[in-house]
């Protein structure tokens, strides 16, 4: 009997099957769409029968991958009739694009591909060979291909990826050596499936990721940022953190990470900066502002570390940190407005903290302002910034940010402080004060705004009054006397 999810696979693959079988061509899934068919929780036992029991969450599969042995100029011809478009910007790697319906697929020739020892981009080889495509995917657990062009769906494993994904184990189809010099981000893809699946890399895979890890050097930032993306925003994130971070893969890309490997207190001998950021990064919200600033928000410790009479100190750790987050950020090409809102929050993490102390209205407002749009991720930071053992202590937080969020809404629904502004606009300062636009308009503007923040909403005769009072000691008031 099928699962009932290879049947839902193989039918969403049928028109391609027809057409490459047609043809005398043979079609293979291959990649995630297959692995996830048996991916199952690591609670859960995985048979490996024709009456396998398969993880009862659906699988959303956008993009189908697909392995044949047609060459890329006759999956061309043989897609053609199918397709209702068709791109080639893959061509030259053995990728034809294709979209049928509603629905997207890749299909590549059998490819064996490496790196040259200098090159950041892989070359690639043909081939006519399943097996020897399998043989260059990156782990076991991925070098499974399910034919849809046989009578009935075959399972191609020549690797026991299938064994292994139900044994928890991370491990190459080649030796690691020569699979992470095919393709170096591999390693750094290692440490994202053992977070993702649980899976426990053999020491085989931990030996050759210390050994080759300066090779990740070659390979070009953007591919480096967009797994490390993939790797904060899964569940749990921590094993792959730690992989990273003992391998010395982290040393390459991201050295800030090793370089919180110190004590935050070693008189009383509390948790390194290290495992505190590996452990907010699991407990945030699993959005990618927040993991990203959750991954950041300490990294300003190391160089601010300091012991005195009081004890350990790290102070303005936040404006420190918040500088480093972009230059490492920047290094790592992520988008501008990226690195703005994750500089942002790393520089705003500690800003709550003084709210124990007792915040006015206005202190509640300016703390609005200056989160601006991230708002909610600073909170989620927030929570997230808090691994005490001490359920007291972390309830007593808890219980802080719940009455601030409170006092927020009561304020946002009175005066709508997130989208606070001056009471008066540009226009109407400079008709009241007879001004052209300039730098004296932006001042006026700027107190507006803090006895906005500070007292609350004026009306507009309130607001013309203050106006007139900041004017006429401002130094800027050259109107003649009775004006």
């Amino acid at each position: 009997m099928t699962p009932e999810r290879v049947q839902q696979l193989i039918g969403t693959a049928s028109p391609l099957s027809e057409a490459f079988s047609a043809a005398g061509r043979r079609l293979y899934l291959v990649g995630g769409s297959v692995r996830d068919i048996f991916a199952v929780p690591a609670t859960a036992p995985l048979s490996t029968d024709n009456d396998a029991d398969i993880a009862s969450d659906d699988v959303a599969w956008d993009d189908i991958d697909f392995t044949t042995d047609a060459e890329p100029g006759e999956i061309k011809s043989i897609v053609g009739p199918l397709a209702d478009a068709v791109w080639t910007t893959g061509e030259r790697f053995g990728t034809i694009g294709i979209k049928i319906g509603e629905r997207r697929f890749e299909i590549t020739t059998h490819r064996a591909e490496f790196y040259r020892p200098d090159s950041r981009n892989p070359e690639v080889r043909f081939s006519t060979n399943i097996d020897d495509d399998l043989s260059r995917r990156d782990f076991t657990v991925n070098a499974m291909a399910l034919e849809v062009t046989s009578s009935s769906p075959k399972l191609i494993d020549p690797y026991d990826g299938l064994a292994d994904l139900q044994n928890r184990i991370l491990r190459t189809p080649l030796d690691p050596e020569v699979s992470f010099s095919d393709d170096p981000l591999r390693m750094l893809r290692a440490a994202r499936f053992a977070a993702r699946f649980e899976l426990t890399p053999t020491a085989e895979v931990v030996a050759a990721v210390r050994e080759g890890a300066e090779r990740l050097s070659i390979v070009s930032p953007e591919r480096i940022r967009d797994e490390l993306c993939k790797l904060v925003v899964v569940d749990d994130p921590s094993p792959g953190l730690w992989f990273i971070s003992d391998t010395g893969l982290a040393t390459v890309f991201l050295p800030e990470l090793t370089d919180m490997r110190v004590e935050q207190d070693p008189i009383h001998r509390h948790k390194d900066v290290l495992s505190h950021t590996i452990a907010v990064v699991a407990q945030s919200a699993c959005r990618l502002e927040v993991r990203l600033s959750a991954l950041f928000h300490d990294v300003g410790k190391p160089k601010t570390r300091a012991i005195g009479p009081k004890g350990v100190s790290f102070h303005h750790h936040e404006v420190v940190g918040a500088r480093m987050t972009r230059d490492r950020m920047r290094a790592l090409r992520f988008s501008r407005q990226l690195v703005d809102d994750v500089t942002q929050l790393v520089y705003l993490h500690l800003r709550f903290h003084t709210y124990q102390m007792g915040w006015t209205d206005a202190a509640v407002r300016r703390f609005v302002r200056d989160a601006g749009p991230q708002l909610d991720d600073l909170l989620a930071l927030t929570r997230a910034d808090c691994t005490t053992r001490n359920r007291r202590k972390a309830e007593q937080l808890s219980r802080r940010i719940d009455e601030l969020e409170a006092r927020i809404a009561a304020l946002q629904e009175a005066e709508a402080v997130r989208s606070i502004r001056p009471d008066l606009d540009g226009a109407a300062v400079m008709e009241h004060l007879g001004i052209p636009p300039g730098p004296v308009v932006g001042a006026a503007l700027a107190h507006l705004l803090e006895l906005r923040l500070e007292n609350g909403p004026l009306s507009r005769e309130e607001a013309i009054a203050a106006l007139d009072d900041w004017y006429a000691v401002s130094g800027y008031d050259s109107r003649p006397t009775g004006a």
